[in-house]
């Protein structure tokens, strides 16, 4: 099952590579994905799609085109180009350190650890964390942080293993903390935001940005957190970082739909027309495959979480996938970006296709995805 999938996805990528020329894909509009000259914060993922595909199938083509995405994010980081955010890890995890843990390339690692040092300017001292969005100080987002970032931290994490420098471990490892202290809730779901007083670093409130309401548990978030905490604990080896995700991972697996694939948001009332995000439980499919391989066989959660990974892998790609449909640009259908925003509600998203085909290409051939040497 797994196999056909990852060629469907091979020859669509073939495909893009011709569509999308030097652009970048981000989510879609009526079929087609909409392109951008790599100014969004999804850019990465097609990187990684590319790289990920000449792993699995050797072709050059892939190789080709995903070293031209890095020279357009070494452009990018030259000209700082939209870097106020806390995505950098998303952008040259999936790009050029990617390269660098393929090719071993120099050239790559430097621009890597450069993305490292931009991804440190977000750090606030007197919060102890890094601001998500927007610049130092901005009144509504200056004190905000997001479960996203727990997947920029493995930038910071291997900064410190290629430099020795601890700066970028210690701050990794302390917004981890303050990450599971204030958006892991106590019945282990999560909020998808929480804001901090910028002076003084005392917590405020939980809230969301993208969820169904502040106190509800937005899926994509959950899935972000089980990811991020896993990778937390493969740099660490810190125990409650392992513990976490687990937590994460029950609450999400136990709330899947009748076809295992959720909805937007766990708490959103569901009827006919209720949202989807496939996005969403492919990256908790990867998040899964990475918290499974730290698990002795002997752990009473592995048939669990070994269950809802088959559960939900199966249910995106007999319900979800674009299987036998040689003309569409995406992999999954039915993802969504803001549902409150009204912004691709339901659509092909770039990153549920980067995780969707890290998943499978792990699953069937032991790729791992770019956020950690191997």
């Amino acid at each position: 099952m797994w196999k056909q999938a990852i060629e469907d996805a091979v020859n669509k990528t073939r495909a893009n590579i011709e569509k999308f020329g030097s652009q970048f894909p981000h989510v879609s509009n009526n079929g087609h994905y909409l392109l951008n000259d790599n100014d969004e914060w999804t850019d990465g993922f097609w990187s990684g799609i590319l790289w990920l595909c000449y792993e699995y199938s050797g072709d050059e083509v892939f190789k080709d085109a995903a070293r031209g995405t890095v020279e357009s994010f070494r452009k990018r980081l030259n000209e700082k180009v939209k870097l106020d955010h806390h995505d950098i890890g998303f952008l040259y995890s999936l790009s050029s350190k990617a390269q660098w843990i393929i090719e071993r390339d120099e050239k790559a690692k430097e621009l890597t650890i450069q993305a490292a040092d931009v991804l440190m300017a977000r750090w606030r001292p007197k919060g102890q964390y890094i601001q998500a969005w927007g610049r130092e100080g901005d009144p509504d987002n200056g004190g905000r942080i997001i479960i996203d970032c727990m997947l920029n931290l493995p930038l910071l994490y291997w900064a410190y293993e290629q430099t020795g420098e601890a700066k970028y471990k210690e701050v990794a490892v302390l917004h981890a903390d303050k990450s599971r202290r204030f958006l892991v809730r106590g019945d282990d779901s999560s909020y998808h935001t929480f804001y901090f007083d910028q002076e003084t670093g005392e917590a405020l409130r939980g809230g969301t940005h993208q969820g169904y309401q502040d106190g509800s548990t937005w899926t994509r978030g959950q899935a972000w957190g089980i990811y991020g905490f896993a990778l937390s604990y493969h740099y660490t080896r810190n125990p409650l970082y392992l513990e976490t995700s687990k937590r994460l991972a029950r609450y999400f697996i136990e709330r899947l739909p009748e076809d295992n694939v959720v909805y937007w948001d766990f708490d959103a009332p569901v009827h006919a027309d209720t949202k989807r995000d496939s996005s969403g439980s492919a990256i908790a499919a990867a998040g899964l495959i990475e918290l499974l391989s730290h698990l002795d066989a002997g752990d009473p959660d592995r048939a669990f979480l070994e269950d809802g990974l088959q559960r939900s892998m199966k249910g995106l790609v007999e319900g979800y996938a674009t299987i036998g449909q040689p003309e569409a640009e995406g992999f999954l259908e039915h993802g969504s970006y803001s549902v409150r925003g009204g912004n691709a509600p339901d659509d092909y998203m770039i990153w549920g296709d980067y995780y969707y085909l890290e998943a499978l290409v792990r699953l069937e051939k032991g790729i791992k995805g770019y956020w950690y040497e191997r």
